[in-house]
């Protein structure tokens, strides 16, 4: 009987190893390949799984700031994109007492996202955002085993090599030519 548990132990590790390598080698094998209007978002337990064609839903059975972690580090180690990050804008308002935890979340995630432009916007008008994304641009969507509400964080990738104050003078520059 021993011997029996030992090895359901050793195979549940070994599943959920090789659960965390199949998240972190679809990121390490997409990012290559996905620019700016592309996104990725690390959500809670209960964020729906959405049907858009170009959207794909990963359950990581990690820790969300462990994801989000991996996601930032692997776009910041990029040569070709950097995050815009958007949280949701009810997570101010959750109190902790009816979501216990969300104090030290919110101070853990406002210290990982130091440097990097965040902003928050309600949590239904990102999803329909993301729907409307989905129809053309690839939407890679990592669940992970939060259990807080209003913990999900969208990252929209953007251009590390061209800035939109760069964009904003090339239209200008484009204009004023053809006037």
């Amino acid at each position: 009987m021993k011997a029996i548990v030992c090895s359901i132990a050793i195979l549940a590790s070994a599943l959920s190893a090789c659960a965390q390598g199949a998240w972190q080698e679809k990121v390490k094998a997409e990012l290559p390949l996905m620019g700016h209007r592309n996104w990725i978002v690390i959500v809670d337990s209960a964020y729906p799984l959405q049907s858009s064609a170009g959207m794909e839903t990963i359950d990581t059975e990690q820790d969300q700031l462990v994801v989000l972690d991996y996601v930032l580090h692997a776009i910041q180690s990029s040569r070709h994109v950097r995050p815009l990050v958007h949280t949701d804008a009810e997570l101010e308002y959750v109190p902790e007492n009816e979501a216990p935890g969300v104090d030290r979340y919110r101070a853990e995630l406002h210290q990982r996202l130091a440097g990097v432009p965040v902003d928050s916007i309600p949590h239904q008008a990102l999803i329909d955002r993301l729907n409307e994304l989905g129809k053309s641009f690839r939407v890679l969507v990592l669940k992970s085993t939060m259990t807080i509400p209003y913990t999900s964080v969208f990252v929209q990738l953007d251009c590390k090599y061209w800035s939109a104050d760069s964009e904003a003078r090339l239209r200008a520059k484009m204009n004023a030519a053809a006037h």
